[in-house]
């Protein structure tokens, strides 16, 4: 995805994904993710939330599609939780093109006391 096409995304997919990333249980979950491939009582220790939380959060994150969910082959009662690449470089591709300072325009003098349009 090219930067300019990132910033026509439906708002409302943008909203829902800043959304999930404002709770601050689940930005920790996330930076955990981002360091490596992770299962839920890994996550639970190293932040010390409980096994409960740390479910609930992680299956907002993957409902997001920010995360990705897999099972152990040998032993289905494991998941392991990884970053998705795809969506994650969506993500920050939309906010380095956000954020860029060229967008920043100055004031176009069209309203006021010297101008007919407003």
């Amino acid at each position: 995805m090219r930067a300019e096409e990132s910033l026509n995304q439906p708002i409302d997919q943008l909203a829902t994904v800043l959304k999930v990333l404002g709770e601050p249980n689940r930005l920790l979950l996330l930076n955990k993710i981002i360091e490596g491939i992770q299962c839920n009582c890994e996550l639970g220790k190293s932040l010390s939330l409980s096994a409960n939380l740390v479910s609930h959060h992680l299956a907002i994150l993957c409902d997001s599609g920010l995360v990705k969910a897999k099972r152990d082959e040998d032993d289905g009662r494991w998941i392991y939780y990884s970053i998705n690449e795809e969506a994650f470089d969506q993500i920050k591709l939309f906010f380095d093109e956000f954020f860029d300072k060229d967008r920043i325009q100055p004031c176009k003098d069209i309203c006021g006391p010297k101008n007919t349009v407003c």
